[in-house]
């Protein structure tokens, strides 16, 4: 046996794990869902680990093991090292959770399998395609991803049934349970936050936590947090594709809901916002056959025409809504509104900003007072409200600047409030950094470019990021007497933040709008 291939092919192991790192980042990113990691691989090809494989298998084609050996062992450290600062400098980090634990040892195994024939089989034909294949395995990282996604999908999806069935055993025990879903385009984050704050005055109240919205978080949730003593259970439910919202009702069987919105979000995978609102309001239809109510957001366009009246009940700001507010006014402190409850009006003061926000509080709380909780209870719980990380979320920043953090989950109305909101801060230096919007389809340049226009009438200054991703902002800001000079684009957030510094001081207010996953930016 030939040590010096023997060490290469052990280094190609040890090169193949290391970059798995990154595509199995991105394939959770993508929700492991393997057509939208092919979507981002497409644009984002191994390039150097190609040309590894080929220069490896020239090398051991002309039987120069010991240079073989050599370069592998340096190929090996370079990816170490690289996969080490792809984490330390992503948005989004690789999370290791057990399925992607699960994943990595499926990898090994693969790789394991034929270095284990070419020690058995040695100096063999077969032992050589056995090195051949590792080779290819180890240095063509998206292959092995491909091979153990599809060998672990039947083990994955045995796993999630016997978690699903966990949680529906425990849900079922809980005999005076009340379940609250909440969905929509967005907003639901909020709501649920929102109305967790205001119920837990009168309730042991227990919800998913941070964006777990998917059916495994709300199982997770249902199995890790649900006590004996929990009266009130509020779900968070999001949708990529029609029936997901049904998927997560078939577990919870929701008592109430909240559809906070409906608007141009995943229309790469709904493609169209009907079906958007078909898979939101599988919601109330879930609802309905238990008897409850659903409460739903008469503000969002897209809901006001397509429900009829009298099918539930709606809250907002239109005085012909069963719950609205009016009077609102924002200052550096939050906002203030009176809401009507029906037969009631309150006056409320919060420190969220932004006309969502308040759109927010007056379903969640719409929802809380016909539960029962009283009002002074609701004017203290939302007078307590603290903003939402990353959801125009007031901090300091550098420089003794305001930072307005709107970083997670962008959508086009909520972007354009956000602007609105930063544009009311009246005698500052008003500054922008956004990549701008996605997964909306045939539409994306539409609001984007929608996007661009409003911050070139609110903005001082403007930072962009992603050159290519950026261009729908670009072009609308170019359209524009906005000043030029005044206007970047950045290749990353670190280096738009570098831009930032050379502006920040005392006087100056900071909107971070999107802040993008690695997958989208470029």
């Amino acid at each position: 046996m030939n040590y010096f291939f023997l060490t290469a092919l052990i280094a190609a192991c040890f090169y193949g794990l290391f970059s798995l790192t990154r595509q199995l980042q991105m394939l959770q990113q993508n929700s492991y869902y393997p057509s939208r990691y092919t979507r981002w691989l497409r644009s984002n090809l191994p390039i150097f680990s190609t040309a590894a494989y080929f220069l490896i298998s020239l090398l051991v084609f002309l039987k120069y093991y010991s240079l073989t050996a050599v370069f592998s062992i340096a190929f090996a450290a370079i990816c170490a090292v690289n996969a080490v600062k792809v984490q330390k400098k992503s948005v989004k980090k690789l999370i290791f959770t057990a399925r992607i634990k699960r994943l990595y040892a499926c990898a090994f195994i693969i790789y394991i399998i034929p270095l284990g024939f070419f020690i058995f089989f040695k100096n063999t034909l077969f032992g050589n395609i056995s090195a051949s294949v590792l080779l290819l395995l180890a240095f063509i990282s998206p292959i092995t991803v491909y091979i153990c996604r599809t060998l672990m999908s039947p083990v994955e999806k045995l796993i999630s049934k016997h978690y699903v069935n966990d949680a529906k055993r425990i849900l079922k025990e809980h005999n005076n349970l009340k379940v609250i879903g909440v969905t929509g385009s967005y907003g639901k984050t909020g709501v649920k936050f929102i109305l967790n704050r205001i119920l837990s005055e009168k309730y042991n109240t227990v919800c998913t936590p941070q964006s777990f919205n998917t059916p495994m978080g709300v199982v997770r949730t249902v199995r890790s947090a649900l006590k004996p003593q929990t009266q009130i259970f509020i779900c968070e439910m999001g949708a990529k594709n029609i029936g997901d919202i049904k998927e997560i009702c078939d577990i919870v069987h929701p008592d109430y809901g909240i559809i906070t919105s409906v608007g141009a979000q995943h229309l790469e995978t709904f493609k169209s916002i009907d079906n958007v609102y078909k898979t939101k309001f599988e919601l109330a239809d879930a609802v309905k056959l238990k008897g409850g109510k659903t409460f739903v957001n008469a503000d969002s366009a897209e809901i006001k025409a397509r429900i009829k009246n009298g099918e539930y009940l709606l809250y907002g700001t239109a005085g012909n809504c069963d719950f609205y507010a009016e009077n609102i006014s924002y200052g550096r402190n939050g906002s203030e509104f009176d809401l009507n409850l029906g037969n009631e009006k309150i006056h409320l003061t919060s420190r969220l900003l932004g006309l969502h926000s308040i759109i927010n509080i007056t379903g969640a709380a719409a929802l809380a007072y016909t539960l029962g909780v009283c009002v002074d209870d609701i004017k203290y719980a939302v007078a307590s409200l603290k903003a939402y990380e990353h959801r125009l979320e007031m901090k300091q920043s550098i420089a003794g600047s305001l930072l307005i953090d709107d970083a997670y989950n962008a959508n086009p109305e909520g972007s354009i409030e956000a602007v609105r909101v930063l544009g009311s801060f009246d005698g500052m230096k008003k500054v922008i950094i956004t990549p701008g919007l996605i997964e909306l389809g045939e539409k994306e340049y539409e609001y984007n470019y929608n996007l661009g226009l409003e911050t070139a009438k609110k903005c001082d200054i403007i930072i962009f990021v992603g050159k290519n991703r950026s261009k729908p902002l670009q072009d609308a800001v170019n359209s524009t007497d906005f000043d030029k000079s005044h206007l970047f684009v950045a290749e990353s957030f670190a280096e738009s933040m570098k831009i930032y510094s050379e502006f920040a001081d005392g006087n100056t207010v900071l909107l971070i709008e999107n802040d993008l996953p690695d997958n989208y930016l470029n």
